[in-house]
């Protein structure tokens, strides 16, 4: 090898900045990162909830103020129980379309398929409706209607005439 020919070395590699517009994102991505992970988590508030209910006796005319008007729950009965239909306002509150049940014995209306106000007691102060004249197709369809709302609701309370002997105990019971 001649003096001339003096193997060639590469040029010396330039030292790249640390702080390339490239390396501030993903710098600035990490401590994001980091940062959600530490970060304090505020604290976990639960709902209110609901107040206690009661099992009670109703008659007619206390059960009626009892359909979602005024902030009042929902309530209906169906065969002398009476479920809590609040979480189903939609469809028996005010608006739904089973509304005129709301605060009412709904069995005859459930039983026929009706929603209609003639199936509806009229005088809230006389003998519950007894249902002795629906048909076995017509029980049937009351039957499913009844399991149906004690899968799904609350029994709160049992609907009785007025005069009853139920409502004298409990008017008793509470003084």
């Amino acid at each position: 090898m001649a003096d001339s020919e003096a193997p060639i070395s590469p040029p010396a590699a330039e030292a790249l900045p640390v702080f390339t517009p490239i390396n501030l994102v993903l710098l600035s991505l990490l401590a994001f990162l980091i940062y959600t992970r530490i970060r304090p988590k505020p604290p976990i508030v639960l709902p209110k909830a609901p107040p206690p209910t009661v099992f009670r006796v109703f008659t007619p005319p206390e059960l009626l103020p009892y359909n979602g008007t005024n902030h009042m729950p929902v309530y209906l009965a169906v065969r002398g129980k009476i479920f809590d239909v609040t979480s189903g306002r939609n469809f028996y509150g005010p608006g739904g379309p089973y509304e005129n049940f709301a605060g009412r014995d709904a069995s005859r209306g459930l039983a026929c398929g009706s929603f209609d106000e003639e199936m509806l007691t009229k005088d809230l102060e006389g003998p519950l409706d007894t249902l002795q004249d629906l048909g076995p197709e017509e029980m049937e369809a009351l039957q499913g209607w009844e399991e149906r709302f004690n899968d799904k609701y609350l029994i709160i309370g049992e609907l009785v005439p007025i005069g009853s002997e139920k409502v004298n105990k409990a008017k008793g019971a509470e003084a």
